[in-house]
């Protein structure tokens, strides 16, 4: 049963009217993020109301008329995936902390440091982001915010976001890794040579070039040639 001193409003607004329910915030997140939970354990009391507070129910024919239906739950469903959700102070700032971390992680995989050529590792990036005070919204995708971010630290530490081309000559006995490359990479051209050897140009962000070296040389025991054709910013 969800306990009613830890539960959370979750409200749903269409034009002048408000539908709100109260839930437990960590299934309701849980829901949010395509869990399968019975909704029947997120819900304090399976109710509709016009206000908690006020504990004013919102009558069975407006509820058909805004949801298309007067089943409690599937509307409970809809408010807590479609509409806002109160977090707990507890719960923001663990998302708050989780965001970071992935755009951080993003960063560091698509840009490099110009000067030395090399990733930011992630813990650097987040102190640049806490030195610029930069924010964060914990409900946007990571992706969307890397340009905002990568501008906001870049004022602090040097940024760049680089495409690299690279040829690699893969010996016939390791050919078997093309797939892992092409989990890594995007492949622009291929050729099998007659004795098996596979040549192969890839594109890869600049962040994740020694990752790719790294795997690459492990696989191969370091039997594998590359070459950078070509370094382009983007």
């Amino acid at each position: 049963m969800v306990d009613l001193e830890k539960s959370v409003v979750a409200r749903y607004e269409y034009k002048d009217r408000k539908f709100e329910i109260l839930v437990d915030p960590n299934k309701a997140l849980d829901i949010r993020r395509g869990k399968n939970i019975d909704i029947r354990d997120v819900l304090y009391y399976p109710a509709i109301y016009k206000d908690v507070r006020k504990a004013e129910v919102v009558p069975r024919e407006d509820l058909q008329n805004v949801f298309g239906t007067t089943d409690i739950f599937k509307i409970a469903e809809i408010i807590i995936k479609r509409g806002e959700l109160q977090l707990t102070t507890e719960q923001r700032r663990k998302m708050l902390e989780e965001r970071k971390k992935q755009v951080a992680e993003i960063i560091a995989r698509k840009a490099i440091n110009p000067q030395t050529n090399l990733p930011h590792p992630p813990s650097r990036i987040l102190n640049a982001m806490e030195q610029v005070g930069v924010n964060i919204d914990p409900f946007l995708d990571a992706e969307l915010q890397v340009d905002k971010v990568a501008k906001e630290i870049s004022k602090v530490i040097p940024l760049s976001f680089q495409k690299v081309l690279i040829e690699l000559r893969i010996p016939p006995q390791f050919a078997n890794i093309y797939g892992i490359i092409k989990n890594l990479c995007e492949i622009r051209n291929e050729e099998w040579l007659n004795d098996g050897t596979l040549l192969i140009q890839v594109e890869v962000l600049a962040g994740v070039q020694a990752e790719l070296f790294s795997r690459l040389s492990s696989l191969t025991k370091g039997n594998f040639q590359s070459k950078i054709l070509k370094k382009e910013t983007v």
